[in-house]
């Protein structure tokens, strides 16, 4: 008998399997990013509510584990215990949150592998994607986001940001004194200070909307450079239209 296995787990995409099943990409604690079938999901009268597989939806999983197939699947399936909804009456908050929430589940879906777990980045994916009152604007999330999903996947840019070398080399992850990789100055000392931000706690810069979707745009840029998969990101277009 295959054996079973309880964990936390966090939605990252589905895909329809068949005439009432669906198969769910689902980043769980214990084991990681896994692929699971759930049957008969799509069928009318399921136990199973298909809202409950919404992007980052928080869920806890009895999945079945056996480690010779990619493919496993779903023996149990609920909403994460004690974890309240976030709700807001202010639709542009609504908005914002949703945007943020596709954002950062593109981004981990498609920088993620089926390897080995990784629960620091995935207690830090549930904590920032509730929105609580944290004292740093929601319109620096999108950076701060990347920039800690890039340490957590080893490829964090290297900041060694000073004047003798000052410009930022996407292709070589450092700063350097100039090549034709490199962010401009303005950007290159300004991923500077959010990288300070995101490695010491320092305060996050003031910014402005143009500063921030051009960053956004280069550290795009640069997962593509590092991932060998990451290819036709999309979510951030939404992002820089509800944050205008």
């Amino acid at each position: 008998m295959t054996p079973t296995l309880s964990t936390p787990a966090l939605v990252l995409h589905t895909t329809q399997y068949k005439e009432t099943s669906v198969i769910a990409k689902i980043f769980t604690r214990q084991l990681g990013v896994r692929s699971y079938i759930l049957k008969g999901v799509r069928k009318g009268g399921s136990r199973t509510k298909q809202n409950l597989l919404q992007p980052l939806s928080y869920l806890d999983l009895v999945v079945y584990n056996n480690p010779k197939t990619q493919l496993n699947y779903l023996k149990e399936i609920a909403p994460h215990m004690g974890q309240a909804p976030q709700i807001s009456n202010d639709m542009s908050d609504e908005a914002v949150h949703n945007a943020l929430r596709f954002f950062m589940t593109e981004l981990l879906y498609k920088a993620l592998r089926e390897e080995e777990p990784m629960p620091e980045l995935f207690d830090y994916v549930v904590n920032s994607s509730q929105f609580r009152e944290s004292g740093v604007n929601l319109s620096n999330q999108p950076i701060l986001f990347l920039l800690t999903v890039s340490r957590h996947l080893g490829i964090a840019p290297l900041d060694n940001y000073c004047q003798r070398e000052p410009l930022f080399d996407l292709l070589n992850g450092r700063y350097c004194y100039g090549g034709e990789n490199t962010l401009n100055a303005n950007m290159s000392q300004l991923l500077h200070y959010y990288l300070q931000s995101s490695n010491e706690g320092a305060p996050v810069p003031i910014t402005t909307l143009t500063q921030r979707t051009e960053l956004i745009n280069c550290l795009l840029e640069y997962f593509q450079l590092h991932l060998a998969e990451f290819r036709n990101f999309k979510s951030h277009e939404i992002l820089h239209t509800v944050f205008q």
